[in-house]
């Protein structure tokens, strides 16, 4: 484990709403340090074991659209609005 800087500790304490980032000035990237109990917090919410598939990825987003209400009756006015049926009827 590694021990906070007096610089970081301090800017913990100035910045005690959000994280503190830092930037490894060798390769330009940053970094974020917040509490491990935000961490676990963060982390219990996101279920993730590695990359998903691409069917995983698909049933997510069907998942999405219905809790968004795209499955509704009334959201199918919006097919016939849409501008490339216009190109496919006149091909």
């Amino acid at each position: 484990m590694i021990t906070l800087s007096k610089e970081i500790q301090q800017a913990i304490k100035d910045y005690q709403v959000t994280p503190v980032r830092l930037v490894d000035p060798e390769t330009n990237v940053e970094y974020i340090v917040l509490p491990v109990e935000a961490f676990e917090r963060m982390r219990k919410g996101i279920d993730y074991d590695g990359p998903i598939t691409e069917e995983e990825r698909r049933h997510l987003l069907i998942q999405a659209g219905l809790r968004a209400g795209w499955d509704d009756p009334e959201m199918d006015v919006y097919n016939e609005l849409d501008p490339r049926r216009d190109n496919e009827s006149s091909t």
